[in-house]
Parts: C-alpha cells; structure tokens; sequence
C-alpha cells in the first residue's frame, strides 16, 4: 500500500526513465527552477538503449517532424553550454545513402522528399565507390551524399545533460523501479518498493516500458512497439584504413557499415518487435548481416569481434509522442524516439520541458515547422 502521509519527499515533476530522453528533460526542468527527482530502474543511466546507440547527428534522416527537431539541435551540438562537455559533441563523418540499380527510384524519391538541402545531393556510382571504396562495382548504381552528417558522442552528450541536471539540484535515483502509480487530489504517490514519493507531474520516459508505465498511471497506452537492432564490430580488410570513409547506409534501410576506432560497425538495420527486455543478438540476425555486407562490399568476415543489440521503440508513425495524457491529469507521454532520440534530443528537451511547463514551444523549434499537434497523442489511433 502505497503511504500517503507528510514524510513522503515532494517535488515538482518525477522524470522516470534516465537515457537520454529523460536525462535531458529533467536537466532543461531543473535548470528552469522545478524540483526534479529522474528515476532509473537500472545501476546506471542509459543502459539499456542510449548506452548502446552509434549516432550520427544527420538533417536528412526520420519523418518530417524528426528532421525539423534535429535541424533545430544543431545549434547545441555545435556550441552546447559552457561546461557541458569536455571535447566536442560532433565529429566529421558524412553518410553515403547507397541504392543498387534497382533501388534508383527510391533514392531520387529520398532526394526529391527532402528538398534541395546543401551540401546533399545525388552522386553516380564511380563516385559512390570513390568515397566507399569497398563497395562492389556490380552492385552500386548511385547514391546520395550528405557530407555534413557527424558522429555524436553519445557518452559526452548524456552525460552532460547528467552533469546539468545534477548542477541545478536535481535528484537521481537508480535500481528504482515504479511499482505504482497513484493520483491523489493534485499530485502522484509513487511506490518504489523500498521508498515512496510525490509529485505533482509525472514525465514517462521510459524508452520501451513507456507504454508499462502508462498502464500503471491508468493511461491508455499508445502502441509503442519495441524493436531490437543487432549491431556488429568485424575487423577492416587488412592494410585498409577506413576511419575517414563516410557511413554508409542501404536506400531501403537493409543494413548500414560505419568506421569504427579503425574496425568496421555493421547492422542488417533490423527493426525486430521485442517486448521491453535487456535484448541481446540474435545469431540469425548476425548472420543476416554479414550476408548483406559481403554481398554489397568487398569484405570477408571471418570473425565477429564484438556484437550487441537495442530496442527502438516506435509508435505508428514513428514520430515522438511529447505531450499530456488527455484522459489522465499531471502524466506527461515523452515516448517514441525510435532510432532518432539522440539526434533529436535536446530540441525534444526544451519542446517537452516547455510543453510540461504550459508554455508554447520554443520560438526557433516552432520556426522550424514544428507543432503541439505533430507530437500529440491525439493524432494517433489507439484502440482503447
């Protein structure tokens, strides 16, 4: 039973979920003046996806409303606050979107979506090869560049919305599992087992448990589907020095192969449902992937050096849900980052932070074509 009385600590929100989403969330409310505790069922934040991400900082990538919010972070990656971080968030790389002969029609149709941005544009296959030399002749008919395209330092950036969050005096709290939620008069009790708490808005960021949580709330949840990605380290084709070469991805999504500390990161890019679990490789998928990347570049795997999987978690149209249940007072949805969460991350911050706070979104997030009604539970079917 859940204890209701006086001694139980108050705050202004509880952020449950400490990767990148709530971490970045509860550092913009803390900074702000609110009283923040961030609740993290694991040792340590970002374990189970943030921890596991190799993220390219891209304009070009996800729905409409994902590149509006990345366009709108690129000021912060590239001057993020004093103090944040100790080296750079961003480092060069460039992607190479590549399509056999066959897939042409869907890359010019890429291109075309994402409007004549600079620096983007379509290449023919000599070209292609020359930027990604491994890449079979026969099976490349052209590809499109994006050469401002940049590794994230996932670590620096969740660790600096930490370190942010812990400066304005917000709490941490980790091996915390929500075991339940209740709304009483204006504010929630939340029973972490060994230690009870309130507060007067609960942010469910909770990567692929958002949906768990929101049942705990009493709020309809929102069809998030779990999915893993399998991500492998191979070895680079002996005497080959790959760490200047772009990353490049498959046009329809297949697989992708990205420089990695002088080795080779590859993905069969799988989007496999999963319930929310700590997930781990399956050896098909590994199989898979080697498969697709021996047959689109000249590489031979005869070990696999190092191998791990995530969940991204997505909702139908793969947009962010960043909003107020509609049904339920004081529960905040911050869910459904899929595979753009680090990329999006501190524009989705200040959006979701201001939207908790009741103001309008941000002036320069809003310029970008971003609004209230692209993140809304609202324009979702959800069978009740």
């Amino acid at each position: 039973m859940i204890d209701t009385g006086p001694s139980q600590p108050r705050f202004d929100v509880a952020v449950i979920g400490a990767g990148i989403a709530g971490a970045s969330v509860a550092a913009e409310l803390a900074a702000a003046g609110r009283r923040v505790l961030l609740i993290e069922r694991e040792s340590q934040p970002g374990y189970h996806t943030t921890g596991r991400s190799a993220a390219l900082f891209t304009e070009t990538y996800g729905p409409p409303a994902i590149r509006a919010l990345s366009r709108a972070s690129a000021r912060f990656f590239d001057q993020p606050p004093a103090g944040f971080c100790a080296n750079p968030l961003l480092s060069a790389r460039g992607v190479l979107m590549v399509a056999r002969p066959d897939q042409m029609g869907a890359l010019e149709a890429h291109f075309e979506a994402i409007g004549a941005r600079s620096g983007v544009s379509l290449v023919g296959p000599a070209e292609a090869r020359e930027r990604a030399p491994l890449l079979r002749a026969e099976y490349v008919g052209g590809g499109m560049v994006e050469p401002g395209a940049r590794d994230i330092d996932v670590h620096g950036l969740h660790q600096g919305y930490l370190k942010t969050f812990r400066a304005a005096g917000g709490e941490l709290l980790t091996n915390a599992t929500v075991q339940r939620l209740q709304r009483t008069g204006s504010s929630w009790s939340i029973d972490l087992g060994r230690r009870t708490v309130r507060a007067d808005v609960v942010v469910n960021a909770a990567g692929a448990w958002a949906d768990e949580i929101a049942a705990l709330a009493g709020a309809t949840p929102i069809g998030l589907v779990p999915k893993r990605r399998t991500a492998v380290i191979v070895a680079a084709p002996t005497g080959i020095d790959p760490s200047s070469w772009p990353m490049v991805v498959d046009i329809d999504e297949d697989f992708y192969m990205k420089p990695d500390a002088g080795r080779l990161l590859i993905s069969p890019a799988d989007e496999t449902p999963s319930p929310p679990c700590d997930a781990q490789p399956d050896e098909y998928d590994v199989a898979v992937c080697v498969d697709r990347i021996e047959t689109a570049f000249d590489v031979s795997v005869r070990a696999i050096e190092n191998k791990w999987a995530g969940l991204r978690s997505f909702v139908a149209d793969k947009t962010p849900v960043a909003c107020y249940d509609p049904t339920v007072p004081g529960f905040f949805w911050l869910a459904g980052q899929g595979g753009y969460g680090i990329q999006s991350a501190p524009a989705l911050a200040r959006t979701a932070a201001a939207l908790v706070d009741g103001g309008p979104l941000p002036p320069d997030i809003a310029d970008e074509g971003v609004a209230e009604a692209d993140l809304a539970v609202g324009r979702l079917e959800i069978a009740a």
